[in-house]
């Protein structure tokens, strides 16, 4: 039986290697698009390097990526590329509305040259939702996205749904509720919360700095996640779903669980600093999974204080070496 193709954007990310991993697992031929640079990060996919096809291609180039559609000529797109850290939005909008919205059309308007009937995934975001309008957030719930991230978000979201409805291609948008694991990167706060701790605990660092630790947000497992975006793919019918947890938490929960792991009091360490503040914050983020369980079969097993446990002891096993 011939293997089914994948084509990766955003590969060498916390969501790419674990979807790599996961797709391999089920007998795919992965590619993974990557942009050239001096010094090459595979950190996240050392294990699986081997296994895995490059290909050179930027989403803020369209020749680029329409070449690596084509001569790859995949059965699936999974768009996980994107100028994705919320807080540098604000200092890079130009660029995060480039990378994060106009790139998916860019491998949207590809397909559309290449071949109709490859299916197409994008990575959709809780931050979409904002300033959110109800509680739970539905696939129905309306937008108010609060930072240039959410903003070219919701761009890629609605150009996925309308290259979805004008030309028939089959294209779906995982929202997203914020996923985290041991491969999250240094610059989002769960893992900089995970690495602090890990620091202190060893003597490496005397405080935590911190912005809105009241903020509330829905945290999930990613390897979870990555499956839901394959199991998206596999539907007869392209839809749009909502994959989240349905439980809600603050950072400051989060803060509570990292350092217990350590075995640390959270208030001798953190310190609150302005800096670290969004000019408009999103206050809580909670999402309703109900559609993701009813029609694909999923839902979220590892719970909050597993995932913080996992993050914890990866950090502290990683600065011990």
């Amino acid at each position: 039986m011939k293997k089914k193709k994948a084509l990766i954007t955003g590969i060498t990310g916390q969501d790419g290697s674990y979807l790599a991993e996961q797709l391999l697992v089920k007998n795919y031929e992965v590619f993974g698009l990557e942009r050239r640079a001096s010094v090459k990060n595979r950190a996240n996919i050392a294990n699986i390097e081997s296994s895995i096809k490059f290909i050179s291609g930027d989403l803020t180039d369209q020749h680029s990526i329409t070449r690596a559609i084509s001569d790859v000529h995949p059965d699936e797109v999974y768009n996980l590329a994107a100028q994705s850290f919320v807080k540098e939005s604000w200092s890079q909008p130009e660029y995060t509305g480039n990378v994060t919205g106009l790139g998916v059309l860019r491998v949207l308007e590809a397909i559309r040259q290449v071949d109709h009937a490859i299916k197409f995934y994008q990575a959709s975001s809780s931050e979409m939702y904002g300033k959110v309008t109800e509680t739970p957030q539905t696939e129905n719930t309306p937008f108010y996205p609060r930072s240039p991230y959410g903003v070219a978000k919701l761009y890629a979201h609605w150009i996925t749904v309308n290259y979805r409805e004008s030309y028939g291609i089959f294209a779906v948008s995982g929202i997203l509720f914020n996923h985290e694991s041991e491969r999250r990167g240094i610059e989002f706060v769960t893992r900089k919360i995970s690495d602090g701790v890990a620091r202190i605990k060893l003597g490496l660092a005397k405080e935590l700095r911190l912005g809105n630790l009241d903020a509330k947000r829905d945290w999930g497992y990613a390897p979870e996640y990555t499956e839901a975006m394959w199991l998206m793919m596999q539907q007869e019918i392209p839809e749009d779903f909502v994959i989240a947890t349905g439980e809600t938490s603050s950072v400051k929960d989060f803060v509570k669980a990292a350092f217990s792991c350590a075995g640390l009091e959270w208030e001798k360490y953190v310190v609150i600093d302005e800096a670290f503040k969004r000019p408009a914050e999103v206050d809580m983020l909670i999402g309703d999974p109900a559609k993701a369980k009813k029609k694909l079969g999923w839902e979220t097993k590892v719970k909050l204080s597993e995932l913080v446990r996992k993050m914890v002891d990866s950090d502290i096993k990683r600065l011990s070496r």
